[in-house]
Protein backbone atom coordinates (compact mmCIF):
# COMPACT_ATOMS: atom_id res chain seq x y z
CA UNK A 1 0.00 0.00 0.00
CA UNK A 2 1.10 3.67 -0.90
CA UNK A 3 -0.03 6.54 0.06
CA UNK A 4 0.82 10.05 -0.82
CA UNK A 5 1.14 12.39 1.58
CA UNK A 6 1.35 16.29 0.86
CA UNK A 7 3.12 17.97 3.83
CA UNK A 8 2.52 22.32 4.14
CA UNK A 9 5.13 24.46 5.34
CA UNK A 10 6.28 28.52 4.83
CA UNK A 11 8.84 29.64 2.70
CA UNK A 12 11.74 32.20 4.52
CA UNK A 13 9.32 35.20 3.51
CA UNK A 14 6.29 33.29 5.81
CA UNK A 15 4.51 32.28 2.58
CA UNK A 16 2.64 28.85 2.62
CA UNK A 17 4.24 26.02 0.74
CA UNK A 18 4.14 22.95 -0.12
CA UNK A 19 7.11 21.56 1.91
CA UNK A 20 7.02 17.45 0.73
CA UNK A 21 4.83 15.71 -1.59
CA UNK A 22 6.12 11.93 -1.71
CA UNK A 23 3.97 8.24 -1.79
CA UNK A 24 4.75 6.48 1.47
CA UNK A 25 5.29 2.85 1.55
CA UNK A 26 3.38 1.01 3.97
CA UNK A 27 5.05 -1.21 6.38
CA UNK A 28 4.43 -4.61 7.61
CA UNK A 29 2.36 -4.50 10.51
CA UNK A 30 1.52 -8.41 11.46
CA UNK A 31 0.92 -10.72 8.98
CA UNK A 32 -2.25 -9.58 7.08
CA UNK A 33 -1.65 -6.43 8.29
CA UNK A 34 0.49 -2.82 6.97
CA UNK A 35 0.24 0.64 8.47
CA UNK A 36 1.50 3.77 6.93
CA UNK A 37 2.90 6.69 9.16
CA UNK A 38 1.63 10.00 7.90
CA UNK A 39 2.59 12.26 10.88
CA UNK A 40 3.87 12.44 14.11
CA UNK A 41 4.60 15.13 16.86
CA UNK A 42 6.63 14.36 19.83
CA UNK A 43 4.83 16.82 22.04
CA UNK A 44 1.63 18.84 22.38
CA UNK A 45 0.93 21.28 21.44
CA UNK A 46 3.16 20.20 18.56
CA UNK A 47 6.02 21.91 17.69
CA UNK A 48 6.45 22.67 14.40
CA UNK A 49 9.40 21.08 12.92
CA UNK A 50 11.24 20.59 10.05
CA UNK A 51 12.15 17.02 10.90
CA UNK A 52 10.27 14.17 8.63
CA UNK A 53 8.75 11.92 11.71
CA UNK A 54 7.91 9.29 8.87
CA UNK A 55 12.04 8.75 9.67
CA UNK A 56 11.53 8.15 13.24
CA UNK A 57 10.84 4.80 14.53
CA UNK A 58 7.12 4.93 15.97
CA UNK A 59 6.16 2.80 18.56
CA UNK A 60 1.70 1.92 18.65
CA UNK A 61 1.34 5.44 20.59
CA UNK A 62 3.69 8.45 21.93
CA UNK A 63 3.29 9.31 25.07
CA UNK A 64 3.73 12.97 25.22
CA UNK A 65 2.65 13.51 21.13
CA UNK A 66 0.31 12.28 18.48
CA UNK A 67 0.27 9.80 15.45
CA UNK A 68 -1.41 9.77 12.30
CA UNK A 69 -1.64 6.70 10.29
CA UNK A 70 -3.18 4.91 7.77
CA UNK A 71 -3.71 0.95 8.31
CA UNK A 72 -5.18 -1.95 5.80
CA UNK A 73 -6.29 -5.14 7.11
CA UNK A 74 -6.77 -8.38 4.95
CA UNK A 75 -9.54 -10.04 5.41
CA UNK A 76 -9.32 -12.75 8.45
CA UNK A 77 -6.78 -10.82 10.07
CA UNK A 78 -7.07 -10.57 13.99
CA UNK A 79 -4.56 -7.63 16.17
CA UNK A 80 -3.49 -8.55 19.12
CA UNK A 81 -5.13 -7.21 22.25
CA UNK A 82 -3.72 -3.95 23.36
CA UNK A 83 -4.52 -0.50 25.06
CA UNK A 84 -2.90 2.62 24.27
CA UNK A 85 -2.39 5.46 26.89
CA UNK A 86 -3.88 7.73 24.33
CA UNK A 87 -7.45 8.84 22.57
CA UNK A 88 -7.35 7.35 19.33
CA UNK A 89 -9.54 8.65 16.85
CA UNK A 90 -10.60 5.23 13.97
CA UNK A 91 -12.27 6.10 10.77
CA UNK A 92 -13.09 2.88 8.76
CA UNK A 93 -12.49 4.18 4.99
CA UNK A 94 -13.31 1.06 3.15
CA UNK A 95 -14.71 -2.38 4.41
CA UNK A 96 -15.46 -3.11 7.92
CA UNK A 97 -13.95 -4.19 10.72
CA UNK A 98 -14.59 -6.18 14.43
CA UNK A 99 -14.06 -3.81 17.59
CA UNK A 100 -14.16 -6.54 20.60
CA UNK A 101 -13.83 -4.99 23.51
CA UNK A 102 -13.76 -6.70 27.23
CA UNK A 103 -17.43 -7.12 27.08
CA UNK A 104 -19.11 -6.87 23.30
CA UNK A 105 -18.26 -6.20 20.33
CA UNK A 106 -19.04 -3.29 17.84
CA UNK A 107 -19.57 -4.20 13.58
CA UNK A 108 -17.92 -1.06 12.12
CA UNK A 109 -18.47 0.09 8.07
CA UNK A 110 -17.38 2.55 5.63
CA UNK A 111 -17.79 5.75 7.06
CA UNK A 112 -17.95 4.95 10.86
CA UNK A 113 -15.88 6.86 13.10
CA UNK A 114 -14.43 5.50 16.81
CA UNK A 115 -13.44 7.49 19.48
CA UNK A 116 -11.44 4.58 21.14
CA UNK A 117 -10.06 6.10 24.66
CA UNK A 118 -7.26 4.45 26.19
CA UNK A 119 -9.30 0.87 26.90
CA UNK A 120 -8.29 -2.57 25.70
CA UNK A 121 -9.13 -4.11 22.89
CA UNK A 122 -8.63 -5.86 19.18
CA UNK A 123 -9.83 -5.32 15.76
CA UNK A 124 -10.92 -8.44 13.63
CA UNK A 125 -11.53 -8.10 10.12
CA UNK A 126 -14.26 -10.82 9.67
CA UNK A 127 -15.26 -9.82 6.29
CA UNK A 128 -14.08 -11.16 2.52
CA UNK A 129 -12.60 -7.64 1.81
CA UNK A 130 -9.72 -5.44 2.50
CA UNK A 131 -10.89 -2.61 5.45
CA UNK A 132 -8.73 0.29 5.44
CA UNK A 133 -8.89 2.61 8.64
CA UNK A 134 -7.23 5.74 9.46
CA UNK A 135 -6.00 6.44 12.91
CA UNK A 136 -5.02 9.86 15.01
CA UNK A 137 -3.84 8.92 18.18
CA UNK A 138 -3.22 12.14 21.01
CA UNK A 139 -1.45 11.12 24.15
CA UNK A 140 -3.48 11.39 27.43
CA UNK A 141 -2.23 13.10 30.69
CA UNK A 142 0.56 11.15 31.95
CA UNK A 143 1.05 8.71 29.32
CA UNK A 144 4.08 7.00 28.28
CA UNK A 145 5.34 5.92 25.11
CA UNK A 146 4.22 2.43 24.54
CA UNK A 147 4.34 -0.54 21.99
CA UNK A 148 1.59 -3.97 21.96
CA UNK A 149 0.85 -4.58 25.51
CA UNK A 150 -0.86 -8.59 24.85
CA UNK A 151 -3.46 -9.51 27.29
Amino acid sequence: MKVRRVVTGKDKEGKSIVKWDSEIDSKLSRPGSERVEIWATKSLPAEMTEEDPTKWELPISLGSGSICRIVRYQPGVERLWHSTETIDYGIVLQGEMWMQLEKGEVHLRAGDVVVQRSVNHNWVNRGDQVCIMAFVLIATEGAKSTGWKDF
